[in-house]
């Protein structure tokens, strides 16, 4: 049976296959994402940025796999940034940078952006890879200054892109969404099938 790799750390991009029926194991890259976003440099769109960041993470796991686990496998690269006036944001890793996110994204719109970089490996070697994008637009709801010190503290919105969670404590501050809510989890379902399809991997061929 093709196995089916996650090249993320992230659980929850892990609980989504799961609960979508399929047993992904799972091996973090060790892409320095704020050193390649430099290297990318401004010239590049959100886009091209989150896509850059998720091949780099598929490849850079596929370069550590055993022989072993090159045979027959579908490996998936994820990353997510937010969008929101006119600057891409990533994790904000300090209670500072979380708390002014939020203070300056409340009551606003913006876009939630989810590279994914798809690997099809047989016999040891890649043989397909697959990139893109979805874009889904995020309506940020207006918590109060205590409510946004108060979810700061939980400690969520720090290594989460955007500063927010959709499936989280973040999800009480989120009014809705247009677009896909996997991808704002952290990995788009529909993508992810379609991109299987790309590669002539069936989805149903890997449910557990």
């Amino acid at each position: 049976m093709t196995r089916f790799i996650l090249a993320s750390a992230s659980p929850a991009r892990l609980r989504i296959l799961q609960a979508a029926g399929l047993d992904p194991a799972v091996h973090v890259s060790d892409v320095d994402e704020d050193a390649l976003i430099a290297e990318i440099g401004s010239h590049a769109t959100p886009a091209e940025i989150v896509v850059a960041l998720a091949q780099a993470k598929a490849e850079s796991v596929v370069a550590g796999l055993d022989q072993g686990l090159r045979d027959d496998t579908v490996l998936v690269g994820c990353d997510s940034m937010l969008h929101h006036a006119g600057a891409l944001t990533g994790k904000p890793h300090t209670p500072a940078a979380a708390r002014a996110q939020w203070h300056a994204m409340r009551g606003t719109e913006a876009e939630l952006l989810t590279g994914h970089c798809l690997m099809r490996l047989k016999a040891g070697h890649v043989v397909a890879s697959e990139s893109r994008t979805v874009t889904t637009t995020i309506r940020f709801s207006t918590p109060t200054d205590s409510q946004i010190d108060a979810y700061v503290a939980t400690g969520e919105p720090l290594a989460v892109a955007g500063a927010f969670t959709l499936d989280g404590l973040g999800g009480w501050f989120v009014d809705g969404i247009d677009g896909d809510p996997s991808s704002v989890i952290g990995i788009s379902l529909p993508l992810v099938r379609s991109l299987l399809d790309d590669v002539g991997v069936s989805i149903t061929d890997l449910w557990k």
